[in-house]
């Protein structure tokens, strides 16, 4: 009877201890909640919310939509990441057709709601959705506009930040919001932005001065994310797909890649962290080349969050791959 009586308590017990590890297991992947007595600032992906938080300081709570290891194509607001966009003091979102849903939520917002709203991609010169035609001779502008999961990119490419100058006017927006916000903070903004500000001028200087040295100017990627790149630094980019990264490839568009691979001599794929890298593997074993990551740096994976890494960092480790695939 007695040890009947330690199974029967020792199990609660343990289902207790599973529960509340499948609980903070799922916590690691929930998003923080606001802060009092802090100004609370929700971005709607990864690289506003590298700016504001190293723009914001000390004085703000952060807020990143999309959780570590998700790709902002894959994700829509739930209910608690609504409910702290209306709570919030400032909402960040890049605009040009990035985030499909925000038009309908910020529709959503009650009237009274004092949440100041910036859209962080006004002022940047943005660039039509596709550079170039699909090998079955449709235009992907018309046709790739919206991706599986409905995020419409429209008739524009949204990836404006994977440019450090473009990425400079994020932050600017940024921290003019910040201001137009809290103004009493307004000289912190200010030193914050301006270290920001001669980060990204310093890597927008090395980008320049590297990429001048290489000999080739051809890159093939799997997402077509990196028009502004190729156009501030003189590159080609060729995309196996389209602005959505889950969009399908033809064979006909499979066999123009694996053309355009051999005429140019291209000896590198890039694909990136987090989306599946099995098209871009196979690509390669086809076409007798290797292949490196070129991240378009709309999330970080849980290692690079663990690591410390940060939009500058991933940049000069884009630029590093660049300069081995280019030389």
């Amino acid at each position: 009877m007695k040890r009947t009586f330690i199974k029967r308590a020792v199990l609660p017990v343990i289902l207790v201890l599973l529960l509340s590890t499948v609980l903070s297991a799922c916590g690691g992947r929930s998003q923080p909640a606001l802060v009092n007595g802090k100004i609370n600032i929700v971005a709607s992906f990864y690289p506003l919310y590298d700016f504001a938080s190293k723009i914001g300081g000390d004085h703000v709570n952060v807020v990143n939509l999309v959780p570590a290891g998700v790709e902002p194509h894959d994700w829509s607001p739930k209910g608690r990441d609504i409910q702290n966009l209306t709570k919030s003091d400032l909402f960040v979102y890049l605009g040009a057709g990035f985030e499909g849903w925000v038009q309908d939520t910020l529709d959503s917002l009650k009237k009274d709601s004092k949440t100041v709203v910036v859209e962080a991609s006004h002022g940047i010169e943005l660039l039509p959705g596709t550079g170039e035609e699909h090998g079955d001779g449709h235009d992907a502008k018309k046709e790739e506009g919206k991706d599986a999961h409905g995020h419409d990119h429209g008739n524009t490419d949204p990836h404006v930040w994977l440019s450090p100058a473009n990425a400079k006017q994020l932050a600017v927006n940024i921290k003019d919001a910040l201001i137009q916000v809290d103004g009493v903070h307004k000289a912190d903004y200010e030193a914050n932005f301006k270290k920001l500000a001669d980060r990204l001028d310093q890597l927008d200087g090395k980008y320049k001065s590297e990429l001048a040295k290489v000999s080739k100017k051809d890159i093939v990627v799997t997402h077509q994310s990196f028009a502004y790149l190729a156009k501030a630094y003189g590159l080609n980019q060729k995309a196996i797909m389209g602005l959505a990264p889950d969009a399908e490839p033809t064979s006909k568009d499979m066999k123009n890649i694996l053309q355009f691979i051999k005429d140019n001599q291209v000896k590198y794929i890039f694909f990136e962290e987090l989306v599946s890298d099995k098209l871009a593997k196979t690509l390669a074993k086809d076409a007798g080349v290797e292949t490196l990551v070129l991240s378009p740096i709309e999330g970080l994976t849980e290692e690079q969050a663990k690591k410390g890494d940060d939009y500058v960092s991933l940049m000069e480790n884009n630029l590093n791959n660049l300069i081995k695939a280019l030389q």
